[in-house]
């Protein structure tokens, strides 16, 4: 690489940028593809200053308050991002050219750095990771009115402001337009996941003693995961509990309470608990697997998002058991059996069916890999991704192909960033 394409700063504060891999594949391709980049973030606890993997990636990190629960904690929170930022983008703009940034939510209130950069006619991009309305909404029982419309209002603001939008799935993007008012020539399907380099998949990896059913990811109210648990007490009414198991892996608020749940419903001896699993342990796992379970209620939330759960699924070729949501279905097509609701009852049958069925079962794995190489992974993804930023930059390039891992070609260090929405 010789001569720089041009200095993109990327703002994420839900995480630090070393555990988002959706934003480290940003920056990596970005890198690839010659672009100078800089992201601004919440400090980790390493305090880096430079992403791990890449060759030039900074980070200008921020302390973060303790996060507090109710509206008054979240609005501080919002605030502290938003001054944090600004100040060290205009610290940065200081010392030396900043050509775009790009704004990752939640929180939605980085809109105002969007009036800035046009200002100084440069493009501003919103990449939309979580539809912060629906998400207030799916965790709090009585939503509050004014609380709704301010985020609503932050949303289009959102919008409205950027030069450009990224969306993580065809949902997001439909919103963007209709609800958000956006030119569709400006929004970008860019969706998450591993590339293929990063997926360690082995076809003929030897299966665990008895059918293992797999949940992995982050276990909150809104994951619905009580219900895989109480399916695999029906599932034991259905077929008996000697050929088969439940491995939940995975961290969250609700795990205490599943696994009293488990306990309290004698299901220690099929209901197994992992915990946060490391990149060569999440791989072990669903190369051994038979089954995966995605449990997600259909509310607007899930039904407008993409489960990056399911594409690490969908990755390893398993067949999965979810409900019908419409993003999910976009993701998995026939890779998946799917039921109306999620209640146990439904989980258990088709997780029934599923394990009596091994020609189904080797079909579906077909699609699911099928699916990913030729469509999900980030290898497809980052072209997209990345001929946005040529077209804002005014960049031209012959015979560009996008698609290393991460940069250098780096494994993911933990378990994958299962718990968030992606697109």
């Amino acid at each position: 690489m010789t001569k720089t394409r041009g200095h993109v700063v990327i703002v994420v504060v839900n995480l630090p940028v070393e555990r988002d891999r959706r934003v480290i594949r940003e920056c990596l391709a970005l890198e690839e593809a010659g672009y100078r980049v800089t992201v601004i973030c919440p400090r980790g606890a390493n305090r880096l200053t430079r992403l791990p993997g890449s060759r030039s990636t900074d980070i200008r990190s921020f302390p973060q308050p303790l996060a507090g629960a109710g509206v008054l904690s979240f609005a501080f929170e919002f605030a502290w991002a938003l001054c944090a930022v600004t100040t060290r983008l205009l610290g940065l703009m200081l010392r030396t050219r900043v050509d775009a940034v790009q704004a990752c939510n939640p929180p939605d209130v980085f809109w105002v750095l969007a009036l800035l950069m046009r200002a100084l006619g440069r493009p501003f991009v919103f990449d939309h990771h979580d539809l912060s309305p629906e998400l207030y909404e799916c965790k709090t029982d009585a939503p509050k009115p004014a609380v709704l419309a301010i985020l609503k209002w932050f949303e289009k603001m959102s919008w409205r402001w950027a030069t450009a939008v990224v969306s993580t799935n065809e949902s997001y993007r439909d919103l963007a337009i209709t609800r958000g008012g956006v030119d569709p020539d400006k929004v970008v399907v860019v969706r998450n996941g591993p590339a293929v380099a990063e997926v360690a998949f082995d076809a003929a990896a030897a299966p665990a003693d008895r059918h293992t059913v797999v949940y992995l990811g982050v276990i909150n109210p809104q994951d619905h995961v009580d219900a895989a648990v109480l399916a695999a007490e029906r599932l034991i009414g259905l077929r008996g509990n000697h050929d088969w198991k439940l491995v939940v892996a995975g961290d969250g608020e609700c795990l205490p309470e599943l696994r009293e749940l488990a306990a309290t419903r004698h299901l220690d001896d099929v209901v197994e608990f992992r915990g946060w699993l490391e990149a060569d342990e999440v791989d072990a796992l669903l190369n051994s697997a038979t089954i995966a379970i995605q449990p997600d209620p259909p509310t607007k939330m899930a039904e407008l998002s993409t489960m990056a759960k399911t594409v690490e699924y969908v990755a390893r070729g398993l067949p999965v058991v979810a409900v019908d949501l419409l993003e999910t279905r976009r993701t998995a097509e026939g890779a998946a059996l799917y039921v109306p609701t999620g209640t146990p009852d439904e989980l258990a049958k088709a997780l029934d069916l599923l394990l009596s069925d091994s020609t189904a079962r080797a079909e579906m794995s077909k699609v699911a890999r099928r699916r990913f190489v030729d469509v999900l992974a980030w290898d497809h993804q980052a072209k997209s991704y990345i001929r946005l930023w040529d077209r804002l930059l005014g960049q031209t390039r012959k015979g560009y192909k996008s698609g290393s891992p991460v940069g250098g070609g780096d494994r993911p260090g933990s378990q994958r960033d299962t718990n968030q929405t992606v697109g």
